[in-house]
């Protein structure tokens, strides 16, 4: 659903704003041939690009093709290439997309387990705090 997708990056954008971020929306990013992530968000120390998926369920499946587009966009403009995954009911959750494993089929599936083992949250993607990992 393309509104639900809007409204995820939407409240994505308005995150990064309130944590004295900047970020934009590329509107429609996902209808060009070119490279172009849904957000860039950055401060004086980081630039990040995001793709941004939502989803009621518990994973996620994404096309090779969407990774290596964030990646190729963000090692043009030195930025780190993000997965934010929104599950519903269990907030967002970032992926570094170079780090992120490929299912047998050669795509990603990005899974609430795969996020809580992996993922970290918003206040940890803006370096708040950070959180060891088992």
């Amino acid at each position: 659903m393309k509104s639900k997708g809007t409204r995820a990056e939407r409240e994505l954008l308005h995150l990064f704003w309130q944590n004295n971020w900047a970020c934009m929306r590329s509107a429609g990013s996902g209808n060009t041939t070119m490279p172009s992530p849904d957000l860039i968000a950055g401060n004086k120390n980081n630039l990040l690009a995001i793709e941004c998926k939502s989803t009621k369920g518990n994973s996620r499946n994404l096309q090779k093709e969407e990774i290596e587009q964030l990646v190729e966009f963000s090692d043009k403009i030195a930025a780190i290439p993000i997965l934010a995954m929104r599950f519903d009911k269990n907030g967002w959750s970032f992926l570094n997309a170079k780090k992120t494993p490929k299912n047998k089929k050669g795509n990603y599936t990005i899974s609430l387990k795969l996020c809580k083992e992996k993922g970290i949250n918003f206040q940890e993607l803006i370096g708040k705090y950070k959180q060891a990992k088992l």
